[in-house]
């Protein structure tokens, strides 16, 4: 009897929810400015760098919230016969994984593509330097944004609004770096403010500087970059040495007591 009132529930509830009478995607979308507490802080970034500039955050997020409800409404639903304080706790964890692994699954593409992700913004501004050369540092930032990296335009536009609007400090410069934390990207958008307030009789030598600077940064990745592939190597050459070992000492073993049944 329980089975079958489990079943008519869950068909209830997915004929109201397709035909408008019950909406999670409203629901989440009342209380989006609740739900957005929950919310990583490099989970902007980390969408960005899996899927580029021009995806739509906030449906994947929304997205995110929907499930972890539908999660916790099924969990409940099964464990309805059952119900007790520890059946709501188990509940709300399957939520709380189901909301999680979408975030869990970025931070692994991340490890895994990390040096590619890192080293777009050192190649971004060296790109940039050849800009600056002619024009000052928010004109060139903004002749930039057509040619930058996807994952950067939208951070750039927010920037050079800023500027636009009359903020000389550097806040809008380390809000970029908070809104893309790549490897040293703090230290280089401190460059790129030095830069834009130097005089304009020593721009040459601050950008000869800048340029350095940015030329160290990219070598650091690609450093990096072979150190990681040398450990991998090692890591496999290691791992390929004692499944060796281990298969010959099992052979030793099998010819010693094949020999002694003998």
């Amino acid at each position: 009897m329980y089975i079958e009132i489990l079943i008519c529930s869950i068909v209830i509830f997915l004929v109201c929810e397709y035909s408008g009478i019950v909406s999670t995607r409203k629901f989440v979308t009342d209380y989006e400015d609740i739900l957005l507490k929950f919310k990583e802080a490099d989970y902007d970034f980390l969408v960005k760098a899996r899927y580029g500039g021009e995806v739509n955050i906030m449906d994947m997020y929304n997205k995110r919230v929907r499930n972890a409800l539908l999660a916790l409404a099924f969990s409940l639903f099964m464990l309805v016969a059952e119900l007790s304080y520890l059946t709501v706790i188990f509940a709300i964890l399957v939520a709380v994984f189901v909301f999680k692994l979408p975030y869990l699954d970025l931070k692994n593409y991340r490890k895994r593509h990390m040096h590619e992700i890192d080293v777009q913004l050192p190649y971004y501004l060296k790109g940039l330097e050849i800009l600056i050369q002619h024009y000052t540092v928010p004109v060139a930032i903004g002749k930039s944004i057509e040619t930058a990296p996807p994952i950067f335009k939208e951070g750039l536009q927010k920037l050079i609004d800023s500027l636009n609007q009359g903020d000389s400090t550097i806040e809008p410069y380390m809000q970029f770096a908070r809104d893309y934390p790549v490897r040293d990207s703090m230290r280089m958008m401190r460059l790129l403010y030095r830069l834009g307030l130097g005089r304009q009789e020593r721009k040459q030598e601050q950008l000869m500087t800048f340029s350095r600077t940015i030329s160290n940064l990219q070598q650091k990745a690609r450093e990096t970059k072979y150190k990681n592939r040398l450990e991998k190597m090692e890591s496999k050459t290691m791992t390929m040495l004692i499944c060796t070992g281990i298969g010959v000492m099992i052979l030793m073993i099998i010819s010693i007591l094949m020999t002694f049944s003998f």
